[in-house]
């Protein structure tokens, strides 16, 4: 995480750990979309040449830009470390790409940029509509992912030694068993742009400056953790409140869901905990294996 270049965001994802361990266990009763997850990552393997179960964790950094009112962008890198050879993997996306790359060169290095163009599922898990992905070895085990731009600020990051994001990554890693680990910073702008649709809610949470949080495995539960911390104690008292209130009347609402997200949910709710102290709120919260199991591998996101 240290050699990520300088972010607004910053993510640590176990990946050995998130397919081997939980990702078993949570689909321990439904060895079908266990299956068809593994499927999805040897599709992806054979596409990009790239494979996930040999990554041991991802590091993500993700850096916001605002192009116009009301838009935000997200500019995203990552490394990826484990026990493969980077210089054999590319080649395999070379062959994979089937002549749909290009070669770059920067500050020595050579940036792979592959051609995909289409929607797949990246860790078998997020769908992801991917254009082009740039891929460059930084060492023997070490691989710089992201769009062509990107991975050459990591590059540069590396060959300077320059380490950014020091408080970032310290949020992200307080949990240090966690599968996934998180921080980030949240500017005014971003606060801004972020559409709740209720005013009142929105100046609650326009007082917000960082937030961080993990996803842990238990052996019979997810555990989730959010923190927050806003720009005095009075708005984070103010925002304990304020989801207080809403905690109480989401379970009018999630009364009414049915099937695996209305479980997921009313258990969800059941068991959040909200707490203040200083300028921070803290939210945890945990779901069964059980529960999650049913939505697991649906998630789409945009790119």
């Amino acid at each position: 995480m240290a050699s990520l270049p300088e972010s607004d965001g910053v993510a640590d994802v176990k990946v050995r750990q998130l397919l081997n361990e939980v990702l078993p266990q949570l689909l321990a009763t439904n060895p079908t979309k266990l299956a068809e997850i593994n499927a999805d990552i040897d599709r992806f393997k054979t596409r990009t040449g790239l494979d996930p179960r040999m990554f041991d964790e991802i590091a993500i950094g993700v850096k916001y830009s605002y192009p116009s009112e009301g838009i935000t962008k997200l500019h995203t890198a990552a490394l990826a470390k484990g026990q493969f050879n980077s210089a054999a993997m590319i080649a395999a996306g070379r062959v994979a790409a089937n002549g749909k790359y290009r070669e770059e060169k920067h500050q020595g290095k050579t940036i792979y940029v592959f051609t995909i163009d289409e929607s797949m599922k990246v860790l078998g898990l997020f769908d992801f509509s991917i254009h082009d992905i740039a891929a460059a070895p930084l060492d023997a085990n070490t691989l710089a992912l992201g769009d062509p731009s990107t991975v050459r600020t990591v590059i540069d990051v590396a060959i300077g030694r320059k380490q950014a994001n020091a408080e970032l990554i310290a949020l992200a890693n307080r949990e240090p068993n966690a599968v996934i680990g998180f921080g980030s910073n949240l500017s005014p702008t971003l606060m801004k742009n972020l559409d709740v649709g209720n005013a009142s809610i929105a100046a609650d949470l326009s007082t917000l400056r960082q937030v961080y949080g993990s996803v842990a495995n238990a052996p019979r539960d997810v555990d989730i953790f959010l923190g927050a911390r806003t720009v005095d104690q009075e708005a984070a008292r103010n925002l304990g409140e304020t989801l207080e209130g809403l905690k109480q009347l989401g379970a009018l609402f999630v009364g009414r869901l049915t099937g695996a997200k209305g479980a997921l949910a009313k258990s969800a709710l059941a068991n959040l905990k909200i707490s203040t102290q200083a300028n921070e709120l803290q939210l945890r919260t945990a779901v069964t294996h059980a529960e999650l199991a049913p939505l697991v591998g649906i998630t789409k996101l945009g790119k």
